[in-house]
């Protein structure tokens, strides 16, 4: 750089040689900060940016550094605090601006994250790295219009961006959009073949038990579970997808090893119950829901007893518990239709009638209970 000189002319200036000797320690120091983040070595790589501050408190790539190393320990809100720090000084800093709207995000403050990501795009609109990180922001705050069409965008920017595919998969699937869903994450499926990831297979699986199309789930969850064979989403899902074909037998090998893992899993023992009671065998059936409801009260346990005790010709004590449940939890339609069940298999069928017509008094539309209404009424008393 050159100044004029008192003659007139021009003559270089130069830096106190001071100055330069501090600069460059900084730069150094910032480069070694930075790469010992990229090595993990958290403490050390914010002591070099510590040292930076002391020289130059405003400095943004030291700043930054501390907010990097406070976000990959997930300390969010410490996080949070540098890149403010550093939006202070330096108003409009991507590398900020980026780090704080990933920091609202983990903390589940996705219209904070927004504001932000928007402020980073007034920048650099072409970011797509950015763009679906918005999208997904608007997904999880349920703005289906603003959400597809920035994941659409990143589309006519770049074809078949994984990201943007999986996204809208998770959208439509949000929004029970089910077949919408499917065509996205099958778009994945044909893009990557076997090398798909695994969470693309469940979703795909969850679509088709969504679709009530159990059928054709089971090949998803099975695909999952031989490249993962304790996955939890995959064993859930084709124990369910068993249920859902009539193959209890099938999706008991499941949810035991659902259950191998996690025995105190309540709702897996009163699936398991259920099964083991369809297949006849209600001792089997009567021992998972009992550890069921020693972990914690659970109508469904309590449903599945009434259910046995109902077959067993037990009526009185079925009906006992049942009309205990509708108290419980009065707008569950299933514990209504069982409570009938038992009332017309003591021969109580005006009493069936009544109790259905109660829970239509909720409110509640349900073509089970409708069907149920219509089948006593035509039936002569």
């Amino acid at each position: 750089m050159s100044e004029p000189s008192p003659n007139g002319q021009t003559e270089d200036f130069e830096i106190p040689e001071a100055l330069e000797t501090e600069l460059n320690e900084i730069a150094e120091a910032s480069k070694k900060g930075y790469q010992l983040l990229k090595e993990n070595r958290y403490d050390e790589a914010i002591d070099c940016f510590a040292q930076i501050l002391e020289k130059d408190k405003e400095n943004n790539y030291a700043l930054v550094g501390l907010g990097d190393a406070a976000r990959k320990r997930g300390a969010y809100r410490d996080a949070a605090d540098h890149y403010r720090r550093c939006l202070v000084y330096h108003p409009g800093n991507s590398y900020a601006l980026f780090g704080l709207a990933d920091c609202y995000k983990a903390l589940n403050q996705y219209h904070k994250a927004i504001e932000i990501w928007e402020q980073y795009l007034l920048h650099d609109n072409t970011n797509i790295t950015v763009l679906t990180r918005v999208a997904d922001a608007y997904r999880k705050v349920h703005d289906f219009r603003k959400s597809k069409a920035i994941y659409q965008r990143v589309l006519e920017m770049e074809a078949d961006n994984h990201y943007a595919l999986i996204g809208l998969g998770h959208l439509h699937y949000d929004f029970k959009e089910y077949k919408e869903a499917l065509s996205y994450w099958q778009r994945m499926v044909d893009l990557q073949g076997e090398s798909v990831d695994i969470r693309v297979l469940t979703s795909i699986g969850n679509c088709f038990r969504k679709l009530k199309q159990f059928d054709k789930g089971i090949p998803y969850f099975d695909k999952a579970l031989q490249r993962e064979p304790a996955n939890f989403y995959a064993l859930f899902g084709i124990a369910d997808c068993y249920r859902g074909v009539g193959k209890q037998e099938n999706s008991l090998i499941y949810w035991n090893k659902i259950l191998e893992k996690d025995p105190k899993n309540k709702v897996i023992l009163t699936r398991a119950g259920d099964a083991y009671r369809v297949l006849g065998q209600l001792e089997m059936a009567t021992k998972y829901y009992e550890d069921a409801l020693n972990i914690e009260f659970d109508v469904y346990a309590i449903l599945g007893l009434a259910v046995i005790a109902r077959t067993q010709g037990k009526w009185e004590a079925a009906i006992t518990s049942l009309k205990l449940l509708v108290q419980n939890d009065p707008k569950n339609y299933r514990i209504y239709l069982e409570l009938a069940q038992c009332y017309i298999a003591s021969g109580q069928r005006s009493q069936a009638l009544e109790i259905l017509q109660d829970f239509q008094r909720t409110g509640i539309k349900n073509p089970f209970i409708q069907d149920a209404i219509q089948k006593l009424s035509s039936r002569p008393a």
